[in-house]
């Protein structure tokens, strides 16, 4: 069933424009999926869940899924060249994954998962799906978070084998995903691609009950956050408004141009970070 909230999204329709959003069975993802197929998108959503993604698909009438666990290298690769092979076109890519974690922990492949998640997966998508977005000259969004204001780079330990805290690999992925964006928007100014991230606002989805104890801290705060249909109002604008056609390498929060905290615009680690994430590929 449509929500009301999701309804009474605004913006100019999207008929004819491929839409695919990563982490789009719950929370923010799914609102926006939601909304971007009412202004008639063709919506396609990655998901971890066979029943689950299959499921929301059917439920919001998504033009298909695609599953993969980002948090893998090998199955962010695939999953962008499957969409490519499948799909052969896109105008706009969200980057919307992501996760935070209590205790340090690592996929199957040995990387800390914020750090695969939260950042290289959004690299690597991002990187395959290049092809496409330069045709469509088309919009990459990443969600990125307000934590990024406490975030660092730990260059000699970005997996944080030594002092894990999951605020800091958390505020420091937030982070990553803005000089990503800055890094990529500088890549492709000649190939009509633009690059943007937002704050989505604290919303009140399953964000973090993964996490007992960040759980019951998330829960505390309920009353003051936002709904998934409100925190993904921005995700939404990004991907639809004519007012941001040509804008990239930007910061949004609740649909307008924000500065982020300094560490976001130091364009010198932006360019090191692309290069530390392609050590990984």
């Amino acid at each position: 069933m449509t929500s009301t909230s999701a309804r009474s999204v605004g913006g100019p329709p999207m008929q004819g424009k491929t839409v695919l959003i990563t982490g789009a069975t719950n929370g923010i993802g799914r609102a926006t999926a939601e909304a971007l197929i009412l202004q008639s998108a063709e919506v396609w959503l990655v998901g971890r869940n066979p029943e689950k993604t299959a499921e929301v698909q059917a439920q919001l009438g998504a033009a298909g899924f695609l599953l993969a666990d980002l948090s893998l290298r090998g199955e962010a690769e695939r999953v962008a060249r499957d969409f490519a092979e499948r799909v052969g076109k896109l105008d706009v890519l969200i980057n919307n994954a992501g996760a935070i974690y209590d205790r340090r922990q690592e996929s199957r492949e040995g990387i800390e998962l914020t750090w695969a998640l939260n950042h290289l997966a959004y690299f690597i998508v991002t990187r395959e799906l290049l092809p496409l977005l330069r045709e469509s000259r088309g919009r990459v969004v990443n969600v990125s978070s307000a934590a990024h204001v406490g975030g660092k780079i730990r260059w000699n330990d970005p997996e944080f084998k030594t002092g894990y805290s999951a605020w800091a690999a958390y505020g420091q992925s937030k982070l990553a995903n803005i000089l990503f964006t800055r890094e990529l928007a500088y890549r492709e100014r000649d190939h009509g691609v633009t690059a943007n991230a937002l704050h989505p606002g604290m919303v009140a989805s399953g964000f973090g009950r993964n996490n007992e104890g960040l759980g019951k801290l998330l829960k505390l705060v309920q009353p003051l956050s936002l709904s998934d249909e409100q925190g993904a109002q921005t995700s939404i604008y990004l991907a639809s408004s004519p007012d941001v056609e040509g804008l990239s390498g930007l910061y949004f929060s609740n649909k307008r141009v924000t500065e982020p905290a300094a560490q976001a615009l130091d364009d010198a680690a932006a360019r090191r970070l692309w290069k530390l994430s392609e050590s990984y590929l």
